[in-house]
């Protein structure tokens, strides 16, 4: 599902127009991306966690001259399903 089907999907169960249905959608990833920015965790109950993971610098490979090359530190995106979530798949 891309997130035109989710949009329409969206405006279809909650009785919303498409545009709504896309400022809401807008809205909330927002909400999350600037939480996440903040080093905030977003929980939606039943649904699952978003929180920010930081990775370590590392050492690795470059697979095509096998040089060693350091692999820098960095923060990313980490979503843990709920309980809810779970089940259903």
């Amino acid at each position: 599902m891309n997130k035109t089907e989710l949009i329409e999907k969206i405006a279809a169960n909650a009785g919303l127009t498409k545009v709504d249905a896309k400022k809401a959608l807008d809205a909330a990833t927002a909400a999350i991306q600037e939480a996440l920015a903040a080093g905030d965790k977003v929980a939606l109950i039943g649904f699952g966690t978003f929180s920010v993971n930081e990775r370590p610098a590392r050492e690795g490979i470059n697979p095509q001259s096998k040089e060693k090359i350091k692999i820098a530190a960095k923060k990313v995106a980490k979503f843990k399903a709920g309980a809810e979530l779970a089940k259903a798949l």
